[in-house]
């Protein structure tokens, strides 16, 4: 893990505080009593099956969708009763980038100085010099790599203390995708920024994050510190019936393993890897909803 660095702030910069939101009354919750916060300075991975809310969840910091009920807060802003104070402390990437196909990087740089008066070219040219990206090529003409750091480097460009990525990797090749990580974590690490940043799979973000948040069907199934979550939790080899079984799940080659919330011991059970705890978070998420769906019918 390439997480933040020594000495980092610990005060939440983005928080949510009983979350609840649905798009009408007959429709189902998309989140579900969500309440969380990210450190200053760190980079949280919210990861999930598509549908399980992330985009929800990063929509209502940006106040584009109104809490049902609860609150959220960016940098102790409410964004839905200050939008515009709110916004001008995020930084924003979509997984697909916003672009204009007909302009040249250098005039998507200048657009945004217009658009924010405190767009800081410099530090969006930076990024784009180190990657070889020339400001005279057209929007259309970038690789899907380079449009997504482009995209990165106009969020980084406005200084703004949190950064919120919605699925920015979803199309990526993985050496891009692993260049696009390598840059946001300098960033962060340079400049004490906090990041959000959310993926269905947990194989692109593990190597970047501090933190991991698994949401699934709109309710958080875990939420720590990766290093807390992976010295708490063991994987054994088939099913295991035991109080500290929080799924089971298949295996690469097919072997049913089990996720236990316990540390490892013994000779049936090893240190659990990042992406084995997401999986047997979401088995049980899973469980927990076919459970509702049969007492709802």
């Amino acid at each position: 893990m390439i997480g933040m660095g020594e000495g980092a702030q610990t005060d939440p910069a983005v928080t949510s505080e009983g979350l609840w939101k649905r798009y009408g009354r007959r429709r189902p919750w998309a989140l579900r009593d969500v309440t969380l916060s990210a450190p200053t300075g760190s980079i949280t991975a919210i990861v999930g099956p598509n549908g399980a809310g992330k985009s929800t969840l990063i929509r209502t910091w940006m106040g584009f969708e109104r809490p049902t009920s609860g609150r959220v807060l960016v940098d102790s802003i409410d964004p839905w009763h200050d939008r515009p104070a709110a916004l001008a402390r995020v930084g924003y990437v979509p997984q697909a980038a916003s672009l204009y196909r007909d302009l040249t990087v250098r005039d998507h740089l200048e657009l945004a100085s217009l658009l924010r008066h405190r767009f800081d070219q410099a530090v969006a040219r930076q990024h784009l010099i180190a990657l070889g990206i020339s400001p005279r090529q057209r929007a259309g003409e970038l690789s899907g790599g380079q449009q997504a750091q482009l995209g990165l480097a106009l969020a980084l460009g406005t200084r703004a203390p949190v950064l919120l990525l919605d699925e920015p990797l979803a199309s990526l090749d993985p050496l891009a995708r692993r260049d696009f990580l390598r840059i946001l974590v300098e960033a962060v690490r340079s400049e004490g920024t906090t990041a959000l940043l959310s993926s269905h799979i947990v194989t692109d973000v593990q190597e970047a994050c501090d933190r991991v948040i698994v949401l699934s069907s709109g309710r958080i199934l875990l939420n720590d510190a990766v290093v807390s979550a992976q010295a708490s939790h063991a994987v054994g080899l088939g099913p295991m019936m035991c109080r500290a079984v929080v799924g089971s799940f298949s295996g690469p080659g097919g072997e049913e393993l089990s996720l236990m919330h316990a540390p490892p011991a013994g000779d049936d059970a090893r240190a659990a890897t990042l992406e084995e705890i997401v999986l047997g978070y979401l088995v049980a998420g899973q469980q927990v909803e076919s459970v509702e769906a049969e007492w709802a019918a």
